[in-house]
């Protein structure tokens, strides 16, 4: 067991930890992970808002144009910049491989590419938003603006330029949409700074011991397994539990060493986790350890670390107040959005795919951009 695994600390939204599927198939449509992205998406193309309305065209479009949202437009070699980043994203992380990957009949490249679309679609969106508000680029944004468009193209080769279709002008364009978008964000949400007790944000610091209740076979997918396996199983946490209260072994070695999830230590508040294992959990008082609990994910040993994490409460309190804000911003523009007409090109969109050329390697768009805007807090 790698004992690196001590360290880290999990925080997992309402699943048991340990409760995952094959890391590929878990991460489509997961984007933010490989990539400096939105804070959420809003499909501006599947019902954006209670409200919302698909409009689909196939006609009247001009050369390269993917879809309109109002008066904003999007071209093939704008929406190539997004795809080509993100499908290199991928690739550095799990190889060219991970393109064979398929989770419910729907391929990787078929949800990157709906993925990209939506974000692409919200950021021309939140510039119309912007010029509806108000909202520019000063003198100082739009020279960083320039300065990361040069930085960006002349890292670009000529096989890059000639098979994404671009020049220096449509960088500029896609970083002054992206700028105008954090910019619009940080407009609407500037006044939202909401008071969040420490009781509302408490946050508690458990390890645990996970023995699964289940495997899978060759494509991945979960298997279960039957009664008279899960019976030893259940012994077996019965014998680590019981090794554990005697104080024979440490906690944290006894997890290192027959502990099946990858991480140890959890801090999480109140509805994040699993409804048993959150609860057990909340039960304990500081070194104390559970009984052995069932979830999805199988046998749990807890132990109590903290009661009251200061460290974590806090974290816990500015992720609180950053998710109000994105509500407050999220109504705003669901309402703007609803009174938008979106087109989509079907015709050329089913015509677009990823670039596979071994000269293509471009991963730094949305890395240079927050090289030159740091402070922007929806990457």
């Amino acid at each position: 067991m790698n004992m690196d695994k001590k360290q880290k600390k999990g925080k997992m939204n309402k699943k048991a930890p340990g409760d995952s599927v094959p890391r590929v198939v878990r991460h489509m449509g997961r984007m933010a992970a490989l990539w400096l992205c939105l804070v959420f998406v809003m499909g501006c193309f599947s019902a954006c808002g209670a409200g919302g309305t698909r409009v689909v065209f196939t006609t009247g479009f001009g050369k390269d144009e993917v879809f309109r949202i109002g008066d904003g437009r999007c071209t093939v070699p704008e929406l190539m910049v997004y795809l080509t980043t993100t499908q290199n994203r991928y690739e550095s992380v799990y190889g060219a491989e991970v393109w064979n990957v398929a989770k419910d009949n729907v391929t990787l490249e078929e949800n990157v590419k709906e993925t990209v679309l939506a974000r692409i679609a919200q950021v021309k969106t939140m510039c119309l938003l912007a010029e509806n508000k108000g909202v520019e680029l000063d003198e100082e944004e739009i020279q960083l603006v320039k300065q990361a468009a040069a930085e960006y193209f002349n890292s670009l080769n000529e096989t890059e330029i000639q098979l994404m279709g671009v020049d220096e002008n449509i960088i500029i364009q896609l970083y002054t949409e992206y700028a105008l978008a954090n910019k619009v964000y940080r407009y609407i949400i500037q006044d939202i700074n909401p008071e969040i007790s420490d009781d509302e944000a408490r946050t508690i610091t458990v390890q645990h011991i996970l023995l699964h209740t289940w495997t899978t076979d060759g494509s991945g997918a979960r298997v279960d397994y039957g009664e008279d396996v899960k019976e030893s199983v259940y012994e077996k946490a019965c014998e680590i539990r019981e090794m554990a209260l005697s104080g024979e072994q440490d906690f944290l070695e006894l997890a290192s060493k027959y502990s099946e999830d990858t991480n140890i230590t959890y801090s999480f508040g109140k509805g994040e986790m699993d409804a048993v294992f959150e609860e057990t959990a909340f039960s304990l008082e500081t070194d104390e350890i559970s009984q052995i609990i069932e979830t999805e994910a199988g046998y749990h040993i807890i132990k109590c670390i903290s009661t009251f994490d200061r460290e974590q409460t806090e974290l816990s309190k500015a992720e609180i107040v950053e998710e109000r804000r994105r509500e407050v911003f999220g109504e705003e523009y669901d309402a703007f959005a609803d009174t938008l007409v979106r087109q989509l090109n079907t015709k050329l969109w089913d015509e677009i795919a990823l670039i596979h050329d071994e000269e293509v390697n471009t991963i730094s768009f949305f890395d240079l951009y927050a090289k030159y805007f740091p402070e922007d807090s929806w990457r």
